[in-house]
């Protein structure tokens, strides 16, 4: 059974879709502590609704980032957590934490990185006028979204697309990679080379593809 501490900022919705798995028995963990730095981030309702312990610590409340970070890990070091997981959670991660938590620490963006690191990811995709955007799970490590990936899903950019319509579908991905990410953890199956995360029976057929716009069908029509 994977312990995890949650860090969360807002709504919640990829805490929810983690609960989700776990409590339909396809991820063996158990959320040990979801930790909030907004004393009205909705994520609280959902940890209430389950019966998941969760603390607000107010960094304004201490006297710099590295102390607010390290009263972060030790609510999870007393707690046993053995993964820490960032579910929109609005703060850059200190060296407290990382050092704690040496590719132990899992966060989710909303963009095919290292593309549109940073805020507003699906922004950046539909004022770019990429045609392929997604999102990614990766370890975290002192830079801003540029730790070792480990898994991504690619959603096509529809000709109408707004930050918000893109938003919504990649968020639908979001909700499926990352607790499979964690399940993967789980299980023992990753493994960080430098820069890589080999993934222990992992298999893909090397000329699958998503093209868009699609490339134009040449078979023979019926009909």
């Amino acid at each position: 059974m994977l312990h995890l501490g949650v860090l969360a900022s807002g709504r919640g919705s990829n805490f929810q879709a983690i609960v989700d798995t776990i409590e339909a028995g396809s991820l063996a963990a158990e959320v040990k502590l979801l930790l909030v730095d907004l004393p009205d981030a909705f994520a609280i309702e959902r940890a209430k609704r389950h019966s998941i312990e969760f603390l607000y610590l107010d960094p304004k409340g201490f006297p710099s980032k590295d102390s607010y970070f390290e009263r972060i890990t030790e609510e999870f070091v007393k707690r046993g957590v053995e993964l820490v997981v960032l579910a929109g959670f609005m703060r850059i991660v200190r060296k407290p934490l990382i050092d704690t938590f040496p590719n132990r620490i899992m966060n989710i963006h909303p963009a095919l990185l290292p593309s549109f690191p940073g805020l507003h990811g699906q922004k950046q995709a539909v004022e770019y006028g990429v045609r392929i955007s997604g999102c990614t799970v990766h370890f975290v490590d002192e830079g801003m979204d540029t730790g070792p990936v480990i898994i991504q899903a690619a959603v096509p950019v529809l000709p109408d697309d707004t930050e918000e319509t893109l938003a919504a579908r990649i968020l639908k991905q979001e909700h499926r990679i990352f607790p499979e990410a964690i399940r993967l953890y789980a299980e023992g199956r990753l493994k960080v080379e430098g820069r890589i995360v080999r993934i222990a029976g992992y298999e893909v057929r090397e000329d699958e593809s998503l093209i868009n716009p699609p490339l134009p069908y040449r078979g023979k029509r019926t009909g």
